[in-house]
């Protein structure tokens, strides 16, 4: 069956001994009863359970190649396969319980738990088997197209720096308080995700920041999970491969706010500078406090003004409820102030210091990946950004004319077997921003590069200013060696990955690396 995480070594960690993990001595004491499949059926909410209800279960798997004795096996329904094709796979491979939409074959070897929705009873019976009782962890959740992972990095940094050892989830990697794995998407599976907890938790963490993605949140990946502060940030055009409809995309994000998870969040924090956001503070039920932030929102409760933006940082008055304190920080642009405005909202929200979460602020060196300087002696700029929607390519590039003295050169490209209707659109911004674009593979996936640059071409205004180059590395090369004193370029969409997708095959590419390398091959580095 195909994995649905690469994170299952994690989970062996975790149920190999107990399903608590490291601290799974405590068991061997007596400290902890065993989990036994009719605890994992209450749990989840059983139809119906047929088989031994008393076995012992010490790992919650949704991958049958990764089974192991005493397995409680999830046959998840996914894009492109079917768990319940490989439940014999699982129980030959030591599966004492399988968990499924559907009934129980006759003479089934392992224990069977019939349940309505296996989305859900992944989280419910993931939340029980790892213990994650509400409140153990204080719980961010941070979701909108853009900016998810730079907000969660800055809060972060606030709470670790304030003394509340913090957990982060989300796209660039997983910081479980004692170690950092690779993110294979910025929302895990709920298998995974409460497998984590349970990892900061030993850790010691005390609080964590999630990025809540859209697909996580339809596929109720985060149902379950008590949020106790729940961040808003933006909605632009994203994903309609996946919601068709920016109308279905926003109800999902909103769905977040109103208790859809399971419980409503205690408090909300919700960019007022976005009409969406003002619509899902309009939907808050009456025990969820509402803080709102924006630039441009004079009704917000906290702002921003006397903003000065330069190359490497800004600087801007922050304005809240009891007054008002000037802030700094290590990065450029617009969009970024608002970043930093939700970042210090939810701040604010949790009652914690916010002058002295300012001053952390003014310290903290920004985020790989995110609008990300190519150290160089040459006399022109190098930015490595995750942009890969109009919105973001817009942000970043706004920004960017405003401080470039000479021309700013883009290399971008589009997502394969991604929202198609937002190709012509981010050609376009880019086409009116930028002085030359070299349009070029991002993650092709199994799409061909040809029908890609196809529907890229649609947004084509000036075709004198734009070249499409198939080779990533070569468009990177061309607007190196077009560049001049005191021009810029921006390469965008990739940001912190180090990898390429090509059909099914994954290769090693770093922007930043290969900048520097070509850099270096000039005798620019």
């Amino acid at each position: 069956m195909i994995g649905f995480s690469n994170l299952n070594s994690l989970i062996a960690l975790c149920g190999a001994k107990s399903r608590f993990g490291a601290l799974s001595f405590a068991q061997q004491d007596g400290g902890i009863a065993p989990y036994t499949a009719n605890d994992l059926a209450k749990a989840v909410g059983a139809i119906k359970i047929t088989g031994d209800k008393n076995v012992e279960v010490k790992m919650l798997i949704a991958d049958s190649r990764r089974v192991a004795p005493n397995t409680a096996f999830f046959a998840v329904k996914g894009l492109h396969c079917d768990g319940n094709d490989f439940v014999e796979e699982a129980a030959h491979r030591g599966a004492v319980v399988v968990v499924s939409e559907k009934p129980s074959p006759k003479f089934f070897p392992a224990t069977w738990i019939q349940v309505e929705n296996i989305a859900e009873a992944s989280a419910k019976g993931a939340k029980s088997f790892y213990g994650n009782d509400d409140g153990l962890l204080e719980v961010f959740g941070i979701t909108g197209t853009n900016g998810k992972t730079s907000v969660s990095w800055m809060l972060q940094e606030m709470l670790n720096k304030l003394d509340v050892k913090c957990g982060l989830i989300g796209t660039i990697h997983y910081d479980l308080g004692g170690r950092c794995l690779p993110a294979s998407r910025t929302t895990p599976e709920a298998l995974e995700l409460h497998a984590m907890f349970n990892q900061m938790r030993y850790a010691g963490c005390k609080a964590t920041a999630i990025e809540m993605s859209s697909h996580a949140i339809e596929q109720k990946r985060v149902k379950s999970i008590a949020v106790d502060c729940a961040c808003f940030l933006n909605l632009t055009q994203d994903h309609l491969d996946y919601h068709k409809t920016m109308d279905s995309y926003f109800e999902v994000k909103s769905s977040m706010f109103t208790g859809a998870l399971g419980k409503a969040p205690k408090c909300a924090v919700i960019n007022f500078d976005d009409n969406y956001g003002r619509k899902i503070a309009e939907r808050l039920l009456p025990e969820t406090k509402l803080v709102s932030f924006g630039i441009d929102a004079q009704d917000a409760t906290i702002s921003a003004k006397n903003i000065v933006m330069r190359p490497q940082n800004s600087t801007f008055t922050l304005v809240y409820p009891e007054g008002e304190t000037q802030v700094k920080i290590n990065m450029p642009g617009h969009y970024n102030i608002s970043n930093a405005l939700a970042s210090l909202a939810m701040i604010y929200a949790s009652g914690r210091n916010i002058l002295r979460a300012v001053e952390i602020l003014g310290k903290f060196r920004g985020i790989p990946g995110r609008m990300q300087k190519v150290q160089s002696p040459a006399k022109f700029d190098i930015f490595i950004d995750y942009a890969h929607t109009d919105d973001a390519l817009k942000n970043g590039l706004s920004m960017l004319r405003k401080v470039v003295k000479g021309k700013l050169l883009v290399v971008f490209g589009c997502g394969g077997k991604r929202d198609r209707t937002k190709r012509p659109i981010m050609t376009k911004v880019v086409q009116e921003y930028a002085d030359i674009a070299w349009a070029t593979s991002d993650n092709p996936r199994g799409e061909e590069i040809s029908t890609i640059f196809e529907d890229m071409k649609a947004g084509v205004v000036d075709s004198s200013r734009i070249a499409f180059i198939e080779d990533r590395r070569r468009a990177i090369n061309l607007a190196i060696d077009a560049a001049s004193d005191g021009d810029c370029i921006l390469i965008a969409g990739k940001g912190h990955e180090t990898f390429q997708e090509l059909g099914d095959t994954i290769i090693p590419f770093d922007d930043k690396r290969v900048a520097e390398e070509l850099l270096t091959l000039k005798g620019l580095l």
